[in-house]
């Protein structure tokens, strides 16, 4: 069975885009905001959307606490 590639799957495209929004702004009626998820609700791509967000905001908590540490 042939192992899908990253270019081939068709989901991390979502993922990508999350990841990249959790570092934008944008600004509406003078303020600026946090871009959010405007996928339809409970679908595999606002799910994916979401997970490249928390992937985003994740690494950027470690970056700035170092690393976690389990215990």
């Amino acid at each position: 069975m042939k192992r899908q590639t990253e270019r081939d799957n068709p989901t991390q495209r979502f993922v990508d885009e999350g990841y990249e929004a959790f570092s934008k702004v944008e600004q509406r009626k003078g303020k600026y905001h946090q871009v959010a998820n405007r996928l339809k609700e409970n679908t595999t791509p606002h799910r994916e959307w979401q997970r490249g967000w928390n992937t985003a905001y994740f690494k950027n908590l470690e970056k700035l606490n170092g690393p976690r540490k389990r215990s």
